[in-house]
């Protein structure tokens, strides 16, 4: 190998490179970013619009459909998901992962911006919002006060904290819930509008015209020019006691007559519910692709720098309450110190095997070097450390020890042949080299597949993949340079078998000899295997067999949860239950939460967030005590807590666990699509009545809310026109007194600008018998201008209307979700899509899977193909390495004895097939090759030196026993730390490594037996088709001359 050369003959340039490799890598990883995943962030665009007072259908054919129109043309985008309410439009589109959620934002902007014009004039202009607001928030914090008012404190918030906090790059929004903003209420009492004959649009119009500065153009005087200005506006809130609203007799009647001012707050639109108390929280969201450990600790250092610098000192007190980011940083140290672990004890099993403390400090010193020099890569490919990057380097900690344990064991079985240092390292290296290499180079070819998988799991994996092929091949360089030429210059006494031993050497040479002892007896193995060969590969296929037996009991799902400490439970009120009264319930299931030892905090809010979410809806997110003080996940809790809340009457709970992705939705989500919502709510009720009668899918709910209550006023047409009044004036006078009208902007004396809203004092507007009893104007068309009541010429009844539209991808759609209960996602499935089967659809109606369902299938195809890849590729380098078709067949024969390997692990270790174990599998196609590799490499190398096949595979198999031995147990102590998850946060990945550590058990176990065999079959084989290729007649006529 030339680079051994070079390094043995100069090893001060070794040297040197190793330090640049080290001191780039230290550099680098200074500068790397830390994030909990790879910075997989579905592009989501949202489009709000609000609409006020129209109804949902008038919201969906004059807001939403032109608005999904537009956007549809945006090529990438995968769904469009669209709600229409009461007064407002929220379009959700979802982009295909590949997209750059900035440049999407930008084409829907560019996309809606016609559409503005067209939409009706009561709408507002549509919003752009590069985020979900569905999201979880990164942070929540609650901000209370035990000096200021909730009015002074909602100020207080609005003004400093969250704009602030909105400041911080990567901060999507910082939404304020349960804050009462301070407003001027003029409350009117109509009795007396009545008796004044002024109708309340009189009193809104003049309250208008009052207040307000007017320009009037500009003079010039000599060299100046001055504006004029009408000055109205008012300094203080009593001069609008003074402003006239009509003429009763020739006499002016002014505001005072007719309505009391006060000096109050407007109506909370959320409420936030800390631990049972009122609190004031604010949710921060961050936007797409922001690094989430960076953006939480920012907002920590202005939190801190608030405090100390700008609030009032002592009177605010900012607390956090829900904390996203703590766990990725968690499992940022847990995979640390897994990775410090993992190289400890691998370098424990080499000291183990070789004897010498020399030894072990030359293959050892592979370790920091590798996992160093991996930093640069990951620098300059803009990667971050990740989940992934990390726990790619922890897996791969055993694997880069390998090729430097080769090598150094091949280095010392020379030495004690009684070559020189320089001889051994040359001889030793150069023998085992090309397997050294093909072995690397197979673990190289599976890992590339998997980086460039389609969708979702090759945007996780291409960091894994890039991470893990880094760092073996600079591990190789390192097994080919470093090695041997430490080797070369630095004696080692304990070559020599005869040498002085202390205590510790002792202990381990007696565990030589019982090795040794292990050896003897592997080599009686490997001779019966070859006399028996019918029955290994009997074994061998029944261990197959019962793999695939075993499937079924493991379990399909997409990504484990995670224990993030904490945990969301949604509730959902009958439609139109008031805010308080939501809040009631969540108070209810809060108490009956918090009297659980293990739950720290409970944090609740009603109608928080961007999501459009109405008074009946509300969401509490419980945080546990640290891991330390419980015993018990929040998954293994929920079961119990969804108990407890069947307790809470007159609400429905949804109870749901963070996934290591980050969003908590329902793992079965099924839509049905259509034009009548008759027949959809008639389909989807009888397909929630199916998926009621399978076992442990629980809180099945339907996105069809039922019927929102609404108060009719029926207007007499005949009698309205005889007396001159209008619908429109109706309409117009009923507005601003029930549900308030802002009239004017009030600067109060310190500075902040308040609203004035007129309205009907609040035991009048929620009375309906009062409504009727409400002063309206005549036109005077008719000649009269006096006052009649609205009873007079109008009907009041109670009737009900539909409460929200969904749309799903430009139709009308209704979608079934259900949550997991005992059972995994894979065995319902067959279940769920016999279920829709059974529905049967009219024309024009279809029915389509989303949720993890979807993206299990999508995964199982990416995984699957990246597997056929892998296999490829591994066939590729061996046949190249060994110059034949038909070896890497024997060798690639090791990769099915994985399987039962793999079940074992996943059953003992109590863990699924999920993306994590998946990847395991797929890094196994590389390990478990290599074992084979070195043993046929050595037989390959007897038999050129003229042994029979029978005799060099007994003899490689004697002669590799060691270091395979030795590399499978480095590999699998060096994951030992990951499979049992002694840390916090790093217990989502225990089934890679349980998949890991189980293949190499059985594949070892079994390829020492099985590719001897096959082997000797595929050379029979090969010799037999010999026979059928014609020779070239010098063939023959030069055969006696060797």
């Amino acid at each position: 190998m030339f680079l051994t050369r070079i390094s043995v003959n100069h090893p001060v340039f070794a040297t040197m490179i190793m330090v640049a490799i080290m001191v780039f890598g230290i550099y680098s990883y200074q500068r790397l970013p830390i994030e909990s995943m790879p910075d997989v962030d579905f592009p989501v665009v949202a489009v709000v619009v609000s609409y006020p007072g129209a109804s949902p259908e008038a919201v969906e054919a004059d807001v939403v459909q032109p608005i999904e129109d537009a956007v549809n043309t945006i090529a990438g985008l995968d769904t469009i998901q669209s709600t229409a309410q009461a007064g407002q439009a929220l379009v959700l589109m979802i982009f295909d992962l590949e997209q750059d959620s900035q440049q999407m934002a930008q084409e829907v902007r560019d996309k809606i911006d016609p559409v503005g014009a067209q939409l009706p004039d009561g709408a507002g202009d549509p919003r752009v919002l590069r985020f979900d607001p569905g999201a979880l928030p990164i942070l929540s914090l609650a901000v209370s006060s035990s000096t200021l008012s909730d009015r002074d404190l909602t100020a207080l918030t609005e003004d400093i904290i969250v704009t602030r906090l909105s400041n911080i790059s990567g901060v999507g929004s910082a939404s304020v819930v349960g804050g009462v903003p301070r407003q001027l209420n003029i409350q009117i009492d109509p009795d007396r509008l009545t008796a004044f004959n002024i109708s309340p649009n009189a009193v809104t119009q003049a309250l208008r015209a009052a207040n307000q500065d007017l320009a009037a153009g500009a003079i010039t005087q000599d060299s100046t020019v001055q504006s004029i200005q009408v000055l109205g506006r008012l300094e203080d809130q009593d001069d609008f006691y003074d402003i006239i609203v009509g003429n009763q007799g020739g006499q002016p009647v002014t505001l005072r007559d007719v309505a009391t001012i006060e000096d109050g707050t407007g109506e909370a639109e959320s409420l936030a519910i800390l631990n049972g108390e009122r609190a004031l929280a604010v949710d921060i969201l961050k936007t797409q692709g922001a690094n989430t450990v960076g953006v939480a600790e920012a907002i920590r250092e202005t939190i801190d720098d608030l405090l100390t610098n700008e609030l009032p000192e002592g009177a605010v007190s900012i607390q956090v309450v829900v904390d996203n980011a703590q766990p990725v940083e968690d499992s940022f140290h847990a995979v640390q110190n897994m990775l410090i672990e993992g190289a400890l004890l691998a370098v424990v099993i080499v000291f183990l095997f070789l004897n010498s403390w020399r030894s072990t400090v030359i293959t050892g010193l592979t370790l920091p070097i590798s996992i160093i020099g991996t930093m640069v890569a990951l620098n300059f490919l803009g990667f971050t450390l990740n989940m992934m990057t990390l726990l790619a380097l922890s897996l791969a900690v055993g694997i880069l020890i390998d090729d430097a344990i080769v090598v150094r064991e091949n280095i010392t079985r020379h030495l004690h042949m009684g070559k020189s240092h320089r001889q051994a390292a040359f001889d030793g290296t150069n023998e085992i080299g090309l397997a050294v290499m093909a072995t690397t180079l197979s673990i190289v070819a599976v890992f590339l597949p998997v980086a460039f998988m389609d969708g979702i799991m090759g945007r996780f994996f291409l960091q894994f993949g890039v991470t893990v092929s880094v760092a073996v091949l600079i591990s190789l360089f390192v097994a080919f340079t470093l090695d041997p030429m430490l080797s070369s210059v630095w004696y080692d006494p304990a070559a020599n078998p005869q040498a002085k031993r202390g205590p510790i050497g002792r202990a381990v040479q007696q565990f030589d000899r019982f090795f040794e002892w292990i050896t003897g007896g592997y080599r009686h193995l490997i001779r019966w295997g070859l006399k028996f060969r019918k029955t290994v590969l009997l074994v061998a296929l029944a261990s197959l067999v019962g793999a695939l037996m075993l499937f079924p009991r493991v379990g399909v799902e997409f990504i484990p949860a995670t224990d993030n400490g904490n945990f969301t439970v949604s509730v959902e009120t009958p439609a139109g239950s008031s805010q308080d009264y939501t809040a009631a319930k969540l108070r209810q299931a809060e108490r009956l939460i918090r009297a659980l030892p293990v739950v720290q905090t409970t944090y609740s809010t009603v109608a928080g967030g961007l999501a459009a979410s109405g008074a009946n809806s509300g969401a509490m997110t419980v945080t546990l005590v640290d891991k330390a003080e419980r015993d018990v996940t929040p998954v293994a809790l929920m079961p119990e807590i969804r108990r407890l809340l069947e307790a809470v009457p007159g609400a429905n709970f949804q109870v749901s666990a963070a996934s290591g992705l980050g969003q908590s939705s329902a793992p079965v989500s099924i839509t049905l699509y259509g034009d009548s919502f008759t027949v959809l709510k008639r389909l989807a009720d009888q397909l929630t009545a199916r998926m009621a009668e399978i076992d442990g899918l629980i809180d099945i709910t339907s996105s069809l809310d039922a019927a929102q209550p609404v108060v009719g006023v029926n207007v007499n047409r005949d009698l309205a026109d005889a007396l001159g009044i209008s619908l429109a004036q109706v309409a117009q006078t009923l507005s601003p007194l029930v549900s308030g009208e802002d009239v004017a902007d009030w600067t109060a004396p310190n500075g902040q600008i308040y609203s004035v809203v007129v309205r009907l004092p609040e035991y009048l507007r929620n009375d309906i018998d009062a409504i009727g009893n409400l002063p309206i104007a005549q036109s005077g068309a008719r000649g009269s201008t006096g006052m009649v009541t609205l009873s007079q010429v109008a009907d009041i009844v109670e009737s009900t209307g539909p409460a929200t539209i969904n749309r799903q991808d430009l139709q009308r759609g209704v979608t079934v979700e259900a949550y997991l209960e005992g059972v995994e996602l894979g065995t319902v499935t067959p279940q769920l899509q016999a279920a829709v089967d059974t529905l049967n659809f009219p024309v024009g109606y279809r029915s389509s899977f989303g949720g993890e369902v979807e993206q299990i299938a999508d995964t199982m195809g990416a995984i699957g193909s990246a597997l056929l890849l892998a296999v490829i590729f591994i066939y590729l380098v061996l046949a190249s390495q060994f110059g034949s078709f038909l070896q890497p067949i024997a060798i690639m024969g090791s990769l099915p004895l994985a399987l039962i390997g793999v079940m074992m692990g996943l059953l003992i270790g109590g863990s699924t097939l999920n993306m994590f174990s998946a990847i395991g599998f797929i890094m196994l196609m590389g390990l478990v090759v290599k074992n084979a590799i070195l043993l046929v490499d050595n037989a390959n190398q007897h038999v050129r030196d003229g042994m029979n096949l029978y005799e060099a595979l007994v003899e490689a198999g004697t002669t590799r026993f060691r270091p395979i031995i030795m590399t499978t147990l480095a590999m699998i102590f060096g994951m030992l730390p990951l499979a049992l998850s002694l840390h916090e946060g790093s217990g989502q990945n225990a089934p890679m490594a349980h998949a890991v550590i189980g293949g190499l058990i059985s594949s070892t176990a079994l390829t020492l037996l099985v590719v001897p065999v096959l082997l000797t079959y595929i050379d029979s084989f090969s010799a037999f088709t010999r026979r059928f290729l014609p020779k070239a007649p010098d063939d023959v006529e030069h055969a006696p001359a060797e």
